[in-house]
């Protein structure tokens, strides 16, 4: 089933910065993943069993501010996120990724000034794209809507990011 929103991954341009120096300022620490199956943010997909990753903080809304002129002031967070250690196929969801029925997700709305405008918690249901795709229908009702992050509620992590469409 193909998705009425573009689940957008981290820019190519961001994972290079990223594979060096984190948003925290840290040097990327590469591993082999043992077991698969982290969220990968660069092709937002799981990790496959032995393929080198990186764990490292990345703050979303402070990218996108730099991208837009927005300044996101106190909301400006960042949170580990896993990546690819190395360069990746890039995305080819035709599907919303990391939805699991049951899961619970938060969509959190951001205004063009970079502000939080608004969310909404979701409990993934079976039907996880049509649950996705009227949770983001909703959030862009609001004329004052720029993004919606996507984030697990367990853990508060950046699963993805969707923009207003044009």
């Amino acid at each position: 089933m193909t998705t009425t929103f573009t689940p957008r991954p981290i820019a190519p341009d961001t994972l290079k910065q990223l594979r060096d120096t984190d948003d925290a300022g840290r040097p990327c620490v590469p591993f082999t993943d043992p077991e698969g199956g982290d969220p990968l943010r660069c092709c937002l997909r799981p990790a496959r069993q032995g393929e080198r990753i990186a764990l490292v903080a990345y703050a979303p809304l402070r990218r996108w501010a730099a991208e837009t002129g927005a300044d996101p002031g106190a909301y400006d967070e960042q949170g580990p996120v896993f990546i690819h250690a190395d360069l990746c196929e890039g995305p080819a969801p035709a599907e919303y990724p990391y939805v699991r029925p049951g899961a619970l997700r938060t969509f959190r709305r951001y205004d063009a000034g970079g502000n939080i405008v608004g969310g909404r918690l979701l409990e993934v249901p079976e039907d996880t794209t049509a649950a996705f795709d009227e949770a983001l229908t909703e959030a862009f009702a609001d004329p004052r809507v720029a993004l919606v992050h996507v984030r697990a509620v367990e853990y508060g992590c950046f699963h993805f990011e969707v923009r207003r469409p044009a």
